[in-house]
């Protein structure tokens, strides 16, 4: 069966909180960046849990135990439970296991998070390729002060035939001050010393997802990130709706060319969308309309963006005219966008410039 090409952002009448029993949350680039907690996250999802939807944590970031995440929720002021947080290496654990025996000691590149989960499984972790009867290699990220002869650790055994197996694979990851290389990176610097590469468990592979249902028990979930490669296709791969914000790495206008795997159901400006209906986004002449906003692939390979009562193709106000100071939402403008974006690529990725209409949306 061939699955639909996702061309415009959906519609839901009721609050995403209320369509949903569970969202599953990414962390890093949604609820909190550097430790932090990200503006309207904390009230966000206490608004959402008192008023029936259950919340699950589900982060590629391997670092960190369950326990230790909820401590830092709860800091935040997010009451959580450490069973309420899925990590990528209680996926990669679980993975492993089933693949060699049980008490099989597994070189560990990273941090206490994959200790803790392998242990879990009933695996032995050990710190040297040395090891006898070493039985697979683990790499999740470890923090900016890994030290560099951890992935000569990796490669000694990998070069010598060991199983390598990887939590994750997003190459960068948000913090405080900007982004950072993630557990990618250093994956990448493991992969040009081997040759060889992992079997990966982390979002957006079914691992992962497997890992989150096993443990939630999710009926209607909705997955919530910041990533189209990791949290939007992920529940792509899924076959489960998804909501993006733009309070991580992906902004507008990689939202815009994001390839059909990468579209997410909704979009919306932060966590805050978790409480509110979607609009629908609906057919309008040669274009797109969504709250006021109109837009149009146009045949000089520009995207174009107007809003009710002013002219199109160029005219006064539209994209590349002279309107702007709009009252109107500018995630309506988006949504438009996205519709009309997708639509003109179809199954690939768009090339439309859209700098001037997004710079009317001030995205």
């Amino acid at each position: 069966m061939t699955r639909q090409i996702r061309t415009s952002p959906a519609a839901c009448d009721q609050s995403l909180h209320q369509a949903y029993d569970t969202a599953l949350l990414d962390l890093d680039g949604v609820v909190y960046a550097g430790g932090r907690a990200i503006g309207h996250a904390v009230e966000s999802l206490a608004a959402a849990r008192a008023d029936g939807m259950h919340l699950a944590y589900v982060t590629n970031n391997a670092l960190r135990t369950p326990e230790a995440v909820a401590e830092h929720l709860g800091e935040l002021g997010i009451p959580t439970e450490a069973a309420e947080v899925i990590t990528s290496a209680q996926a990669v654990a679980r993975l492993i296991a089933e693949q060699v025996e049980p008490g099989s000691k597994v070189l560990v590149i990273g941090g206490e998070g994959l200790r803790v989960a392998l242990r879990e499984r009933g695996l032995v972790p050990v710190e040297s390729a040395d090891e006898e009867g070493l039985a697979a290699v683990v790499q999740g990220y470890g923090g900016p002060d890994l030290a560099w002869g951890r992935f000569a650790e990796a490669a000694y055994a990998i070069n010598r035939g060991v199983p390598w197996y990887a939590s994750n694979t997003d190459l960068t990851i948000p913090g405080a001050r900007g982004i950072a290389p993630g557990n990618g990176a250093a994956v990448e610097v493991v992969r040009i010393a081997t040759g060889a590469d992992p079997q990966v468990a982390g979002k957006p592979l079914p691992p992962m997802h497997r890992e989150t249902v096993l443990r939630t028990g999710a009926k209607r979930p909705l997955v919530v990130g910041d990533r189209l490669d990791t949290d939007i296709e992920g529940a792509f791969n899924g076959e489960v709706d998804s909501l993006l914000v733009l309070t991580g790495v992906t902004d507008a206008e990689q939202l815009l060319r994001a390839e059909p795997r990468h579209r997410p159901t909704y979009v919306d400006r932060d966590l805050r969308g978790l409480l509110s209906g979607q609009p629908e986004v609906v057919p309008a002449a040669e274009g797109f309309r969504c709250g006021g906003w109109t837009a149009v692939a146009l045949n000089n390979g520009v995207l174009e963006l107007s809003e009710d009562g002013e002219g199109g193709e160029g005219g006064e106000g539209a994209a590349g005219g002279t309107g702007g100071g709009s009252d109107r939402d500018p995630m309506d403008g988006l949504r438009a966008l996205c519709a009309a974006a997708w639509t003109a690529a179809a199954e690939g990725a768009c090339t439309l410039d859209p700098a001037k209409a997004l710079a009317r949306l001030g995205l």
